[in-house]
């Protein structure tokens, strides 16, 4: 196992200064390394190297180049599906978390030592959750639809009542498309 990075040792100050002058493209890493270092010496802290400091840049390049990447395929599939984010690009996301911990599994039953019992409850619980997270996520797709039915049903009969349609035949159309909704 590798020594510790002195980045990670940093107070959380300077580690947020040291984030600031590597987002800003006008400081080099060398001017970033140099200024942390001044703060550092300031303090009385030891120094940090700037091999270290290249490492952490590259490290978070790549975290973002990673975010960055999947806000695009977001995107893309948002814009595909269509506008509804709480029902079809959640099922999406339910899908590749459901995959990724599949892959998991299959991952760690094919390797030749045991699967830590920790590991393994983990991954038990997280497809736990993911189920119960898309069972009420279907759950309120169904009541806002219901909800949605109901409303619309309500302003229909209104405008009915106004235009002089009878009671019986307002009271027939709510229950035609109230059970409609239950059926949805």
């Amino acid at each position: 196992m590798g020594v510790k990075s002195s980045i990670k040792s940093l107070a959380p100050d300077v580690l947020e200064q040291l984030q600031a002058l590597l987002r800003d493209p006008r400081v080099t890493q060398l001017a970033a390394t140099a200024q942390i270092n001044a703060i550092l010496a300031g303090a009385g802290d030891a120094p940090v190297s700037k091999s270290a400091v290249n490492r952490y840049a590259v490290q978070m390049d790549q975290i973002g180049a990673k975010l960055t990447q999947s806000r695009a395929i977001a995107d893309m599939w948002i814009g595909k599906i269509g506008n509804e984010p709480q029902g079809k690009v959640g099922a999406l996301l339910n899908e590749v978390v459901r995959n990724l911990a599949f892959e998991a599994a299959i991952s760690l039953s094919e390797d030749e030592t045991p699967a830590d019992p920790k590991l393994i409850k983990a991954l038990a619980e997280a497809v736990e959750k993911l189920e119960r997270g898309a069972n009420l996520n279907e759950k309120r797709v169904q009541d806002m639809r219901k909800q949605a039915v109901a409303e619309a049903t309500e302003k229909a009969a209104d405008i009915a009542k106004r235009s002089g349609l009878s009671s019986d035949a307002i009271a027939a159309f709510k229950r035609e498309m109230l059970g409609v909704a239950d059926a949805a």
